[in-house]
């Protein structure tokens, strides 16, 4: 499942996260990468021990923790500590790769299995040229570039790429996240169910039938959930 969230960030975190990027250092992107992604990964992003970076992670997580429908998509076991990173100038691409399944803490106290991938969009689409993120899978090929505070969630298994920056620079965080329900179709059905349970209680208020097919849901989860 692709699936693209807007304004998981508010605005002002947005800003927040803008004014501390102006002052980054950036490194070579290729240090979080796997053997195969780092042959064709040309960009840059902060380093680990980047004081900023941990600011950054707090305002994402934050986000994210309080943002239902992505709860609800991705069901979250795990969340590794979010990434930022930068395409602009010569270190402008990201070619066609897949994401490694396993991932470490980096703190190295545990590993995340990476069953969802995440980029969150940290400035505008008008603010640069190109840098699309194009992901390949069943549902076929999806363009994607959302506004600032946007995230867009795909599976881990996908192949998936950035197309070159051609003006400008594209900033955003990515991420990883080992969910509670393993299996993508598991998950899916998952999410639709609590869509239309969300619609039901909206047009009914919580009927007795409403009632039974939310147990019929947290009884799936169970059931999913490892």
């Amino acid at each position: 499942m692709l699936l693209s969230l807007p304004d998981v960030l508010l605005d002002s975190e947005v800003a927040s996260i803008q004014a501390l990027l102006k002052k980054a250092q950036w490194v070579d992107g290729r240090t979080t990468a796997g053997i195969q992604a780092a042959t064709v990964k040309n960009n840059q992003q902060l380093a680990e021990q980047d004081q900023l970076l941990a600011q950054i992670r707090r305002i994402v997580l934050q986000a994210l923790h309080r943002d239902p429908l992505f709860f609800s998509a991705v069901l979250p076991d795990k969340i590794l500590p979010p990434f930022v990173n930068r395409y602009s100038g010569e270190t402008n691409h990201y070619g066609l790769h897949v994401d490694n399944a396993m991932r470490s803490m980096p703190d190295g106290s545990a590993r995340v299995r990476a069953d969802v991938s995440a980029t969150l969009f940290l400035n505008d689409p008008d603010e640069y040229d190109g840098g699309e993120l194009v992901v390949q899978d069943v549902f076929g090929e999806q363009r994607v570039k959302l506004k600032a505070g946007s995230i867009v969630i795909y599976p881990s298994s996908s192949v998936h790429s950035v197309t070159p920056v051609t003006r400008g620079e594209r900033l955003a965080s990515f991420m990883f996240i080992q969910s509670m329900v393993r299996d993508v179709s598991h998950r899916r059905m998952l999410f639709d169910m609590d869509m239309a349970l969300v619609k039901l209680r909206q047009q009914y208020g919580e009927t007795s039938e409403v009632v039974q097919l939310t147990g019929i849901y947290h009884n799936l989860l169970r059931q999913w959930a490892l």
